[in-house]
């Protein structure tokens, strides 16, 4: 059966050679010119027809006088070479009898080496086509197979993704009230920090360490200790918000990476014979481009969301704590804010002697900050206003970079962006130091407003720090629900 493909006289079924008879050369050079051995020997042609034909009519017992006969035929024609062979090449028809069923023999011989090889070869067609048809299927039935367990590991996914999507929006709301609450305590924290640089302007005896200066003291501590925890918890929010991301992340490519998978073999789960884009890849079966097995793959997904799983346990457990340090630390400001007003209340007992003073020069001050605030919210908005300028910068390099091949060309427009890159971001540089300027000279108004205000305490009582600075500011101080993070 090796032999599919090769012609059928060439190594299946060669037909036998028969050398019974002499070669066609032979018989022909028996048949050139007879005339010429007639017109030199008339007698010997027709003696030698006449012997033949009584040669042939003769029955095997007068074979010894047929053998006489010969010799003398062959005594008397020893000179004319064409008689002899023309004698040599005549056969009986015995012999003719024989080629003929030698060549019918030989004929139903070969017919049936052709029958046999052509019933061997249809069944190897049918038997192939059926083994080929039935390896399609199986083949098919796999690929069928891994698309449903890339649908399912899929629908895990998705199913973590959404979780994870859900959990970081949680934190990431839980953070942001956090920073909130983290933030509702800056003024709070300056307006307890100016009650007491208020009450250091007071002249001789009122510098008394009372129990307002103690509440107020220890307002700040509660306050910058509520600081600390909340940064520390901000911090673990933040990593942990990073974590989730990075679960996340990883999520979603092994989601994208599946979702190629899936199309890829869902492509190929519907390939026939007559699909179109079929072709030839000479060699691909030996090439192994497998990073994973069965094994590997499923348990690398399963792990990504076992570990997404767990971030998003740390995550809920660390939602709960700092909900809970945000109730903590709002009852304990609110407390101590009610300590020191009731400890203020008491405490109030002069007036102010030199009010319009202060009120003139506390004027240009607060004109002053209130020029320097313009100035940095002028700053501000130049700054972003050149965001979008070297958005366009970084975005045209960005996208240049896409260039195929040798269309890489570090040319001049190259050249000029990146320059202009460089001109922006100096210049927001320089716009960055100026409005740190400008926050520093603010700053710097502020203390030099605490200091008029230390100075023209001079001038006033103790009352008047008391009830007019220090109780004017603590009327300002957030609600409990701005203190958890909520607007």
């Amino acid at each position: 059966m090796e032999l599919i493909g090769s012609t059928l006289t060439a190594t299946y079924a060669r037909p036998k050679t028969s050398h019974f008879l002499p070669a066609i050369s032979t018989m022909a050079s028996s048949y050139r010119n007879p005339q010429a051995a007639l017109a030199m020997n008339p007698s010997a042609n027709l003696w030698r027809t006449t012997s033949y034909y009584k040669n042939s009519s003769n029955t095997s017992s007068a074979s010894f006088m047929q053998r006489e006969n010969l010799d003398l035929v062959r005594a008397k024609t020893m000179f004319y070479p064409s008689n002899r062979s023309a004698l040599t090449t005549r056969y009986t028809p015995d012999d003719w009898y024989k080629s003929n069923h030698t060549n019918y023999r030989e004929s139903e011989s070969s017919r049936k080496s052709a029958e046999r090889l052509r019933r061997d070869t249809i069944r190897l067609m049918q038997d192939k086509e059926q083994l080929t048809r039935r390896t399609q299927e199986s083949t098919s039935k796999n690929i069928g197979e891994r698309v449903n367990d890339i649908v399912f590991w899929r629908s895990e996914l998705s199913h973590e993704i959404d979780n994870m999507v859900t959990e970081i929006a949680a934190l990431t709301e839980v953070k942001k009230r956090l920073e909130r609450a983290l933030a509702e305590t800056v003024g709070p924290l300056q307006v307890a920090q100016e009650c007491l640089y208020h009450r250091e302007k007071r002249m001789s005896i009122d510098l008394v360490h009372d129990d307002v200066e103690k509440d107020l003291i220890r307002e700040v501590e509660v306050i910058k200790s509520c600081q600390e925890r909340m940064r520390r918890h901000l911090d673990r929010a933040i990593a942990q918000l990073a974590s989730n991301r990075a679960a996340q992340h990883e999520l979603e490519k092994d989601m994208g990476d599946k979702v190629t998978a899936q199309r890829i073999d869902g492509r190929c789960y519907h390939l026939r014979n007559t699909s179109d884009g079929i072709g030839y890849y000479r060699g691909i079966e030996r090439v192994d481009p497998s990073l994973s097995l069965p094994e590997s793959w499923s348990k690398f997904t399963d792990d990504n969301i076992l570990h997404s799983q767990s971030e998003r346990a740390a995550s809920n457990k660390l939602r709960d704590e700092i909900e809970i340090l945000l109730n903590a630390t709002s009852n304990e400001m609110w407390n101590q804010f009610n300590n020191v007003n009731v400890a203020f209340t008491n405490r109030i007992s002069e007036t102010a002697d030199a009010k319009n003073s202060l009120q003139t020069h506390l004027a240009k001050t607060l004109q002053e900050i209130f020029q320097t605030e313009m100035l940095i919210e002028s700053l501000k908005k130049a700054l972003k206003d050149k965001e979008s300028p070297l958005k366009v910068a970084q975005t045209r390099l960005e996208e240049r970079t896409h260039r195929p091949n040798i269309e890489l060309c570090r040319d001049n427009p190259h050249h000029r962006l990146v320059s202009e890159v460089r001109e922006i971001e100096d210049t927001i540089q320089k716009l960055q130091e100026r409005l740190m300027e400008a926050e520093n000279t603010l700053q710097t108004l502020v203390k030099t407003k605490v200091n008029l205000e230390h100075d023209l305490s001079i001038k006033a009582n103790s009352l008047f720090l008391d009830q007019e600075k220090c109780m004017s500011m603590r009327k300002s101080f957030p609600s409990m629900p701005r203190l958890v993070g909520y607007t």
